[in-house]
């Protein structure tokens, strides 16, 4: 036998080179195929797909009499605003005429 440890790594410099991965699209296209064959799936986080949420998510379900609604619409509609927006501008002007 020899007194070399056949399963030793020699590191001196000149003996350890790194070699790029092959990184074309067929290749990691076909590492894909065969991940995915073997049950491994991508867990990377996905995109949201859809609606991106509104900044307006309070709601208030506010009951009026139906000659109030019909106002409230009426005036958002020939403004071309949402119905809350409406809202939101009477509550300010509550808020200015009543803060001290």
């Amino acid at each position: 036998m020899s007194d070399k440890n056949p399963f030793g790594i020699s590191l001196t410099p000149g003996k350890l080179r790194s070699k790029p991965k092959d990184t074309s699209p067929k290749t990691v296209a076909r590492s894909d195929e065969a991940a995915e064959k073997h049950g491994f799936v991508d867990r990377g986080p996905q995109k949201r797909r859809g609606r991106k949420p509104s900044p307006r998510t309070g709601q208030v379900h506010a009951k009026v009499m139906p000659e109030v609604a019909k106002e409230i619409a009426a005036e958002a509609r020939f403004r071309g605003v949402q119905q809350g927006v409406v809202i939101e501008e009477a509550w300010a002007l509550y808020k200015a005429k009543n803060d001290p």
